[in-house]
């Protein structure tokens, strides 16, 4: 039997976990002041819905996802990304008849079979939001914003965001004629993906990283150059509300993101502060995603990054653990009477909301106390026999050594733990 973890996939152990609640909880909050409700979806979907709505010729579906065939030999996939199942979850709600405009985000793992390295694993975790139902630019300019809010609600500086247009599926279309053309002269000089990406769509070779291919890709034209007048005007729509926000931006115009559903407007944001993987979360545009799964022609779009990275960040800047949570009430007990007392108080503590621990190893009082200073405990309280019997004992504050006799009715501790904050 092989006990080992699976590479690429990592556990998030106690002394961690605070760091991801807090990148979790800066999710939540932006959230609820731009008005975006909570989706869950299944963790397994059919291949066909990734690979219909991210297309069958990119890197994620062609080489990264995780797939497998089930007992009645229908071929599911490990979700290696949200935006296609938020989208089949809408057209299975009826929302496009009944409330097509909505708001939504989502946090939850994905899988994706690639290299790993800092910031990137294989079962990583990601926050995202949708909105679909409108194609006004304002709502692209909230989408960049609810992203920028998230960020600084985390404190994380050194913000910059690329931003692009690759204009409607007529723009694409004859972008990508256009770039076949420049790629063309220059492909016997470059790697084997971008061989193959030529045919079949070469905006992707936009995203190559290879080195070789580097002084061809800096040379081929942009998407900007390439637009209708109609989504021209909506680019510098979405560009003039990004200003009156006083959010800061660089037009890239060979940005156009690694999956074949997007439309217009793309984006990613980046940080300074993480080194060579930069990039907090990516987004943009899908106009015709609902159209593609069978729905009308609803237009929608979003963003999704990694918890991961954001943790990463975390963890750097502050340079320390983060402060673990105290608990309320530690409760140490001597004799069988003191034991039993305690495990009915602590329960009936805990009812009224307050976190409250015992020794469950029946240790001597020395070692209790060494726990409940490792537990970062708030109060101690010590309850032997005698005082079970006298209902009577001394809490004491951890952090000034204060003592107080009191009755050890839960009430009357109560009262002492709310007070001494």
């Amino acid at each position: 039997m092989n006990t080992d973890r699976i590479r690429g996939m990592y556990d998030i152990l106690p002394d961690e976990i605070g760091w991801w609640r807090l990148a979790e909880q800066a999710m939540i909050d932006t959230a609820r002041r731009f008005n975006y409700r909570e989706i869950r979806f299944p963790i397994v979907e059919y291949t066909e819905l990734f690979a219909r709505g991210m297309g069958e010729a990119t890197d994620v579906v062609g080489k990264e996802m995780y797939t497998f065939t089930d007992r009645k030999e229908r071929s599911l996939s490990l979700r290696p990304e949200g935006t296609a199942s938020v989208v089949r979850a809408y057209l299975n709600q009826g929302w496009h008849t009944q409330a097509p405009f909505q708001k939504l985000f989502y946090i939850g793992p994905m899988f994706r079979y690639e290299k790993p390295q800092k910031g990137r694993c294989r079962q990583f975790h990601q926050f995202g939001i949708e909105a679909l139902g409108s194609l006004d630019p304002s709502l692209d300019a909230e989408v960049i914003s609810f992203a920028w809010s998230m960020m600084d609600q985390l404190g994380i500086g050194g913000l910059w965001l690329r931003l692009n247009s690759i204009g409607c599926s007529e723009d694409r279309e004859r972008f990508r004629a256009v770039l076949h053309a420049h790629f063309s002269r220059s492909i016997a000089h470059m790697c084997a993906d971008c061989n193959r990406r030529l045919d079949e769509n070469p905006m992707r070779i936009l995203d190559c990283k290879e080195p070789q291919c580097q002084p061809f890709i800096d040379t081929a034209p942009g998407s900007a150059d390439h637009l209708c007048p109609e989504c021209a005007l909506h680019f510098a729509h979405v560009r003039s509300l990004l200003d009156l926000l006083g959010l800061g931006y660089e037009i890239d115009s060979r940005l156009v993101r690694g999956i074949d559903y997007y439309t217009r407007t793309v984006f990613e944001l980046m940080s300074k502060d993480l080194g060579s993987q930069d990039t907090l979360l990516g987004g943009g545009r899908y106009d015709g995603l609902v159209e593609t799964f069978g729905g009308p022609s609803i237009p929608g779009l979003g963003f999704a990054g990694g918890f991961e990275r954001l943790v990463i960040i975390l963890q750097e800047r502050a340079n320390a653990k983060l402060t673990e949570t105290s608990l309320d009430l530690f409760l140490a007990t001597l004799g069988e009477a003191g034991r039993r007392y305690a495990f009915s108080l602590a329960q009936r503590l805990r009812r009224d909301g307050f976190s409250v621990d015992i020794d469950h190893r029946n240790r001597a009082l020395r070692k209790q106390l060494t726990l409940a200073n490792a537990l970062h405990a708030r109060h101690l309280l010590v309850i032997g026999d005698d005082e079970a019997r006298a209902a009577r004992g001394k809490i004491k504050q951890m952090d000034s050594g204060e003592e107080l006799e009191i009755s050890l009715e839960a009430d009357t501790i109560a009262d002492v733990l709310r007070k001494g904050g």
